[in-house]
């Protein structure tokens, strides 16, 4: 029987080197406990021990006692301790005040950050109910033709997120930023998903050089 364990993994794959590549914000749920855990057992890896302690969504495993985490096989203390000491640096850090969404002054910081890339990435602000941001993350980094992003995984990035409105965001290499029928067609059909999973699309913004192009404030959906 081929075993199922993460140096097999194409290096691309890999948890660690992921992260390392890519960036903890362009990382699963998973694949960052399965970092945190470090080592499986014989027949399980990390990756799946971290899926298995998520079957019942983070928030409970953050709720978890330390002594109920080390019990688990293939976990221990030391490992149970690693998890518990992140949940609790992760409280910490949400006890400062979130950021409300203002369209001009996250535009001014995809554009410092993503106006000049040379590749296309697209991304999401997650926002919670009153539309402040809870997070942001890119979902994929290439050509964004829209061959390699579907609606589909729109809607599971923002499931998974627990978001209740999102704002898509990409660049365009060129530097202009109208909006591509491409671009028109793919935000009115994610638009159309999210609204029968009641999630709001707020926005998608396109970054380009030094300016940005809002679809919804021009209307394009």
């Amino acid at each position: 029987m081929i075993r199922d364990v993460i140096r097999d993994m194409p290096i691309d794959d890999r948890p660690r080197e992921k992260l390392i590549e890519r960036g903890p914000e362009n990382l699963s749920t998973s694949e960052l406990l399965a970092i945190l855990i470090g080592s499986g057992t014989p027949g399980v890896n990390a990756l799946q021990l971290a899926r298995h302690l998520l079957r019942f969504g983070v928030e409970r495993l953050a709720r978890q006692h330390v002594d109920r985490l080390a019990a688990v096989k293939g976990i221990g203390p030391a490992k149970a301790a690693r998890i518990a000491a992140s949940f609790e640096l992760a409280r910490r850090r949400r006890a400062r005040k979130k950021e409300e969404f203002q369209l001009a002054a996250f535009a001014k910081k995809l554009v410092a950050k993503y106006g000049q890339r040379k590749q296309e990435r697209m991304g999401a602000a997650i926002l919670d109910g009153a539309h402040q941001i809870a997070d942001v993350r890119e979902i994929f980094a290439g050509t964004v033709n829209y061959t390699h992003v579907s609606t589909r995984e729109i809607i599971e990035f923002a499931a998974t997120n627990n978001a209740f409105a999102l704002v898509l965001y990409h660049n365009h290499p060129s530097g202009r930023t109208t909006p591509s029928f491409e671009d028109v067609a793919f935000t009115k059909k994610a638009n159309e998903a999210l609204k029968l999973c009641d999630i709001e699309l707020v926005d998608h913004i396109i970054v380009g050089g030094k300016t940005y192009t809002s679809m919804r404030c021009e209307q394009y959906f």
